[in-house]
């Protein structure tokens, strides 16, 4: 129910030819209706305003303004200079805000109380939605009934309820889903609650004629009732069908008689299949006419002469595999292998057994020359003798053990060397 106003930006060309006409719409866009703007102030989209209510004032924001009113005027049959249309009061003031916020909140407590009323009453309705006026002084209730109802009653115990000035609307369930809102499986914002206001019957031929699996889970909305969507291409359906032939429903071949399953009015063509396989054949228009006027004169084809359908979408090449890094041959990781494993067994298997003595035996005598050259103080240690010390006897500290312990010299020579 929401309406783009495209010419919001443009200046106005002429003040007196303007449109003084406003949309206004209440309760977050469930509900819109036309007010005169009478004042001389110039609203836009979106501003607060106080207009006429019943016995008082009601609060509404502004949804459109300018020439675009006037093609909903149009649209919606309106007289634009209709003298008993209601007026827009002035700008709402903190005030009138501040009372319509508080009977705002009033609403979900009395939507409440009324259907535990309705219930105990044993009214076969089901309240949708309670609407109280910005000052407080009339609430209109919104229910839903599939039969008609009798609540006068109702009214009076509601009145004396709540205090109100009660009025009654009667509303479907497609009008109760726009109120509600909601995403639809297209993924889009419901159409009842953003543009649709004239709801047409929706039907399951509207369902056949566009080859569609009468499956009413997936073709009812959330109102519970089929798709108003459905009926938004069955006019060009209805159109493209003409061109296919009547009555061709059965056709009889050698084989057996045909039954048509559907036809597809984009490939231009008519499936039908044969009672003894589930196959489907594809006809041209042109054939079926042709096989229907043979059976007309009682001669039966021996075939149906089913064309081949090709699909549209072009077959997917799959990329050829390129080696960016280079040509390897296996002739190359061949040889090197084979190397690999020559070297590798042959460090397994090591020299012949002649070489390997007589290169032991040079070793040996190779180590024997240079121990003798070598100086006893160069051997390692792990090489040098040591001598066998008497048990009992002590090692000195500081002599070698393998020559003898030097005898102390007198001191007087100690003390010429010195001095030399």
């Amino acid at each position: 129910m929401n309406t783009y106003d495209w010419l919001v930006n443009l200046p106005i060309s002429d003040a007196e030819t303007a449109c003084r006409v406003v949309e206004i719409s209440f309760n977050q866009g469930s509900r819109k209706d036309f007010y005169r703007n009478s004042s001389l102030q110039i609203f836009e989209k979106g501003d607060l305003v106080a207009i006429e209510g019943v016995s008082g004032f009601d609060v509404g924001e502004i949804s459109l303004t300018g020439e675009t009113v006037r093609l909903q005027l149009k649209k919606k049959g309106v007289d634009e200079f209709n003298p008993e249309m209601k007026k827009v009061l002035r700008r709402a003031t903190d005030r009138d805000l501040d009372i319509w916020k508080q009977n705002k909140t009033r609403e979900r407590d009395a939507l409440i109380r009324s259907r535990a009323i309705a219930k105990q009453l044993n009214l076969n309705m089901k309240m949708s939605q309670v609407e109280i006026q910005a000052d407080g002084k009339k609430a209109t209730f919104f229910y839903i009934a599939d039969d008609r109802v009798d609540f006068r009653e109702l009214i009076k115990i509601y009145a004396s309820e709540f205090r109100v000035k009660v009025e009654m609307r009667q509303i479907g369930s497609r009008q109760e889903a726009g109120k509600v809102g909601g995403v639809g499986s297209c993924g889009r914002e419901l159409c009842c609650a953003t543009w649709l206001t004239d709801f047409k019957s929706v039907n399951t031929t509207a369902a056949r004629y566009q080859n569609l699996s009468i499956n009413q889970t997936k073709l009812s909305g959330q109102c519970g009732r089929l798709k108003c969507c459905l009926n938004y291409e069955l006019d060009t359906y209805l159109d493209a069908l003409q061109g296919f032939p009547e009555n061709a429903d059965m056709l009889q071949i050698q084989r057996g008689t045909a039954t048509l399953i559907k036809k597809d009015i984009f490939k231009n063509l008519m499936w039908y299949v044969l009672p003894d396989s589930n196959k489907q054949y594809p006809l041209t228009i042109e054939r079926v006419r042709k096989i229907r006027s043979l059976n007309n004169q009682n001669i039966v084809p021996d075939e149906l002469e089913a064309v081949e359908v090709v699909s549209g979408k072009p077959k997917e090449v799959e990329p050829e595999f390129v080696d960016v890094v280079g040509h390897i041959t296996l002739k190359s990781l061949e040889k090197s292998d084979k190397k690999r494993q020559q070297k590798g067994r042959d460090q397994r298997q090591g020299p012949p057994q002649q070489q390997r003595g007589g290169q032991q035996r040079g070793n040996v005598q190779l180590q024997k020359g240079t121990q003798q050259q070598r100086p006893a103080q160069q051997q390692p240690k792990s090489q040098q003798q040591r001598p066998q010390r008497p048990s009992g006897q002590q090692p000195q500290k500081g002599n070698n053990p393998q020559r003898p312990p030097q005898q102390p010299r007198p001191p007087g020579n100690n003390d010429n060397q010195k001095k030399e």
